[in-house]
């Protein structure tokens, strides 16, 4: 299964009964396994979760700590980038030439990378 098509069928279990945008996204592992997440709201409203969010914890949760591909998509009318926080996110687990598709699930798609969307991102190395 390609990542859109990961991300195009995870996006339809978002549970986004407040906002009524539902997203979908895929990643790939290190290991080469795909991992999927949607968005999940809740009635405290934004206390959420992002689709980015919730691909990157089941990686985690697998045993994975590094991502080398992520597709997000949603019904919009341009490809919309993930929040700040999913940004800071996925750079946690990516090197910043790893590339993030951004999607409508009209077709339209835009490929960047992790370092275009978070440039001088916080880094764990910035702590030593």
């Amino acid at each position: 299964m390609s990542l859109r098509d990961a991300a195009l069928f995870v996006r339809e279990r978002a549970y986004a009964p407040y906002s009524g945008f539902k997203v979908g996204a895929a990643l790939k592992g290190s290991d080469g396994a795909v991992y999927r997440g949607c968005n999940v709201e809740n009635a405290a409203y934004p206390e959420g979760t992002c689709a980015e969010a919730g691909a990157i914890a089941a990686m985690v949760a697998a045993g994975v700590s590094r991502l080398t591909e992520i597709y997000v998509i949603a019904d919009c009318p341009r490809p919309v980038p993930p929040c700040g926080g999913c940004r800071q996110k996925i750079a946690e687990f990516a090197d910043a030439d790893v590339p993030v598709t951004l999607a409508t699930v009209a077709g339209e798609e835009m490929t960047t990378t992790v370092g275009e969307l978070l440039p001088g991102a916080f880094l764990s190395s910035d702590m030593e």
